[in-house]
């Protein structure tokens, strides 16, 4: 009689286990759509993986080295056709508000920013979701002199 309940506890929790998947984020599929979505002499830099790890992360930073003179692009996709909710913003090494991808008037998201660097240092590009609902994306780096 132990080995018969035994077995089915085994079983039932093999049988639950299955039915509280969590959805992965595959930012890999948005990347190659916004590489060439980058302007015309912008030169790819690097991809980033935007991942809320559904809504464990409130904040991703990443820190890269932008040269002085220098134009970037920062491109952001997601499975929404208007990108909502993804919000970018770029800090310089003072940690200073330089760019945004929002619209503080009418809190509408753009789904790129360009920046033309005025000192070569490390920017901070960090990105946060609006809700917990979506928390996947992308983003891509490219630059011009």
């Amino acid at each position: 009689m132990k080995k018969l309940f035994f077995t089915i506890i085994v079983f039932a929790s093999f049988m639950f286990s299955g039915s509280y998947t969590f959805a992965q984020c595959d930012a890999d599929t948005y990347t190659g759509k916004l590489i060439e979505k980058l302007p015309d002499g912008y030169a790819f830099l690097k991809s980033y993986k935007i991942d809320g790890e559904n809504g464990a992360k409130a904040k991703m930073e990443f820190p890269y080295i932008f040269s002085k003179d220098s134009n970037y692009m920062i491109t952001l996709g997601n499975k929404e056709l208007e990108l909502k909710g993804v919000l970018l913003n770029l800090y310089d090494s003072n940690r200073k508000l330089v760019a945004t991808n929002q619209d503080p008037g009418s809190k509408k998201y753009y789904s790129g920013v360009s920046y033309k660097c005025a000192s070569t240092g490390v920017y901070y590009l960090t990105f946060s979701f609006e809700t917990n609902k979506e928390s996947c994306a992308a983003a891509v780096l490219g630059f011009k002199r």
